[in-house]
């Protein structure tokens, strides 16, 4: 299956607080929040949701071709992604640009304040699928300039191709239609709980109403898991236990890689859903959206210390 990421292609900055953000954060006076935390650490990161789900779909053997605008500053960048094996041709180099920031601070339990600057993104609605040099059999949609978004679902719907819709981050950004004809037109849709409350509450539309129009629904819910609605199902799907927590960012986008590549190898829901699950853990035990590795033989064995996939899982290698 040649699946196109498109969406945000950025460099992360993460940084750490050693404190704990609800202990400041004063509800009764948000009107006037003004608030600079102090970070002991910061790292700078490949990053971008496009990418890292396509790194995901690639360590376990997915074809990836990520479709977006990057800068002037991108070439290191897109050197790497080629030696992992993602398609680049499909990412553009604005000129007097610089790529898409990323600045994220985390605190001791996890919660997280970031910001976004989308430099050369903003140039991405620019482009489009059919001048790619094939067919996808699927486009993901992930967070991106919220017009190159509405294209994004206009070009699928016009071809016919089938659509994963994560409006994600961009929610707040997005018009209502075109966030309601992104939904009730997707294959699938992947967002965590708290992106989704906020759509429910933007558009008026609850899980039901989704699923009624024959779209996958993937909630997740941190380490509470994640549950898939598909027709009259609805499967819960728990974490896979990490061995240690280093850095929360990216491990959504990595659950979205390692979901679709089940899905492409034609497993079932409840397997694509556990295989997400071990994906974004990977990534949970690393700092950075791309800085975790395995093989496919270490990923189908750390797999099976904890499921049985009765060995449908060697259809990944």
């Amino acid at each position: 299956m040649n699946i196109v990421f498109s969406g945000s292609i950025a460099f992360d900055h993460l940084m750490t607080f050693p404190g704990y953000f609800r202990d400041y954060i004063m509800s009764d006076n948000l009107e006037s929040l003004s608030l600079s935390f102090l970070t002991d650490t910061k790292t700078v990161h490949r990053g971008g949701n496009a990418p890292n789900i396509a790194y995901n779909h690639v360590l376990l053997g997915g074809k990836a071709t990520v479709l977006g605008t990057v800068g002037q500053d991108f070439y290191d960048y897109g050197t790497w992604l080629d030696s992992v094996g993602v398609d680049t041709t499909g990412i553009v180099e604005i000129q007097d640009e610089f790529t898409a920031s990323f600045y994220a601070t985390t605190d001791r339990n996890n919660a997280q304040i970031a910001s976004f600057y989308p430099g050369a993104m903003s140039h991405s609605s620019k482009l489009n699928i059919s001048k790619l040099d094939f067919r996808p059999d699927l486009v993901v949609i992930s967070p991106d300039d919220p017009l190159a978004m509405r294209y994004r679902v206009q070009e699928c719907q016009t071809m016919k191709i089938p659509y994963l819709y994560d409006p994600s981050q961009q929610i707040v950004r997005l018009e209502n239609d075109d966030l309601y004809e992104g939904i009730t037109s997707a294959y699938m849709i992947v967002l965590n709980s708290y992106e989704f409350s906020l759509l429910k509450d933007k558009i008026n539309i609850d899980e039901a109403t989704i699923v009624d129009t024959g779209a996958v629904l993937v909630i997740t819910d941190g380490r509470h898991g994640s549950v898939i609605w598909s027709g009259d199902d609805c499967l819960e799907i728990p974490i896979f236990p990490e061995k240690e927590v280093c850095d929360p960012t990216g491990v959504g986008d990595a659950l979205r890689g390692g979901f679709l590549r089940a899905h492409a190898a034609g497993l079932s829901l409840d397997l694509c859903g556990k295989v997400g699950a071990l994906a974004a853990t990977y990534c949970l035990e690393h700092v950075g959206t791309q800085n975790h590795s395995y093989t496919i033989s270490q990923f189908v064995e750390r797999f099976r210390t904890h499921y049985d996939d009765e060995g449908v899982l060697d259809l990944l290698d």
